[in-house]
């Protein structure tokens, strides 16, 4: 029993620190936070449930701005080296040095391997958890991913998650050979990975808007469905068919999410619907008549309907800019679930991160993932979120990207969040995570 107690206690995020020449902003050490509405685990062997109080909600029919796509070449302004929570004085790995600029360098560098992290016994974490009232929710970000790029050290990163029993999030786009090797883990290991894959391309990116919506339901549901690979399970594999799509034809695309919906289901698929960019929808175009009675639909099939969003910030030096109108802008639709009595719909956030041809230096970038991964923590519906991107194109966003896959792994493996203990659900509480 103690072990185990003394690794709950410590939670450490085993992520990567950079030696400067000439100085090291150390930040104050904390641990990995138990979320909003649980207190965290006390320094006793003795564990004591806390009640779930009443928190601040999402006003409804907030404004939000209209935001754009991330604009290329986004400046880095900030070069301070974020030192994110740290316990102990001794590193378990070596120190690499990164350049103090934010200027991403041209040619592929990838970051050396951190010494293992000792894994959590995770489930003897969720063992002492639950008999106290609370439950367990891993880090979910993961990456998103495409034919060429730099995909070094992702192998790694699922097979070592895999082992841990800590599920991962993957999306992949028209490589389905990457998906492949995570389907066959979940084949053998049981761990519930959560993988996404979707066809790009003229007539296959957004819906045509000029049909009647069951119409155009069809024409596009069956070209998905003709080009699916059939290396994967689509019992296995989510399918998401559309990409930031127009917000205001909120009330076609909810009648043409139905049509699709009932298609899917009948073909044995897990769909998942939208795609909507960063910073969209509105309040109200969440809630036309069709698109209610969907999120009611999806509400029912968790495990076979979900709804794919975006969240990026836009800026690489503040990924909680306008918080919570792009990161966290999620709350908005379960705040909106809530009102109308609907159950929270599984959400799969299928590209999550800063600008399209950036990341920030790895020290930042851990920071900010560490902050992303306890906002979504909570909410088991949110299955994971993708980093962009490790895929080809979008100048060398790859290489940037490719630093974060050993450390991200570290990180994964040696920290945890406890919950609410289903059927209670953390209240939306936008002040818990504001800068």
């Amino acid at each position: 029993m103690a072990p185990v107690i003394k690794r709950i206690q410590l939670i450490p995020l085993l992520c990567l620190l950079v030696a400067c020449a000439d100085n090291l902003l150390e930040m104050t050490p904390e641990p990995a936070t138990s979320v909003a509405m649980v207190t965290d685990l006390p320094e006793a062997a003795t564990f004591t449930p806390t009640p779930i109080p009443r928190t601040a909600v999402l006003p409804a029919n907030t404004p939000l701005p209209n935001t754009p796509y991330p604009a290329s070449n986004t400046p880095t302004t900030s070069e301070q080296q974020y030192l994110p929570h740290v316990q102990g004085e001794s590193l378990p790995y070596p120190v690499p040095t990164l350049p103090s600029s934010a200027t991403p360098t041209a040619a592929p560098t990838n970051t050396p391997v951190p010494t293992p992290t000792p894994t959590i016994d995770f489930a003897a974490v969720r063992q002492q958890l639950q008999a106290n009232g609370q439950d367990l929710s891993f880090v979910k970000i993961g990456f998103h991913i495409s034919g060429g790029g730099n995909r070094q050290g992702v192998d790694s990163w699922m097979r070592r998650l895999d082992e841990a029993g800590v599920p991962f999030f993957l999306k992949s786009v028209d490589d389905a050979g990457i998906l492949f090797e995570a389907q066959q883990l979940v084949q053998a290991s049981g761990v519930p990975h959560t993988l996404v894959y979707r066809r790009s391309g003229e007539g296959y990116d957004v819906p045509p808007y000029h049909l009647p919506p069951e119409q155009a339901a069809e024409l596009h549901w069956q070209y998905h469905r003709d080009a699916f690979p059939s290396e994967l399970d689509p019992s296995l594999v989510w399918l998401e068919t559309i990409n930031e799509v127009d917000k205001n034809q909120a009330e076609w695309l909810g009648q043409f999410a139905l049509k699709t919906a009932e298609l899917a289901l009948a073909d044995g698929f897990k769909w998942a619907a939208f795609g909507w960019a960063s910073g969209e929808p509105e309040p109200e175009q969440w809630q036309t008549p069709a698109m209610l009675e969907f999120l009611r639909l999806a509400a029912n099939y968790p495990d076979r309907l979900a709804i794919a969003i975006h969240e990026y910030s836009f800026l690489t030096e503040d990924i909680a800019d306008q918080y919570p109108y792009k990161v966290g802008r999620f709350q908005q639709l379960y705040q909106i679930v809530d009102q109308h009595h609907i159950p929270r719909p599984t959400l799969l956030i299928t590209e999550w991160g800063w600008a399209y041809q950036n990341v920030p230096p790895v020290p930042q970038a851990m920071e900010h993932i560490a902050w992303a991964a306890d906002l979504y923590a909570p909410y088991p519906q949110i299955r994971g979120a993708a980093i962009w991107h490790l895929g080809c194109c979008f100048a060398d966003i790859a290489d940037q990207t490719q630093r974060l896959v050993a450390p991200l792994t570290e990180y994964a493996l040696g920290n945890y969040f406890a919950v609410p203990l289903p059927p209670a659900q953390a209240l939306i509480d936008v002040e818990r995570k504001r800068p």
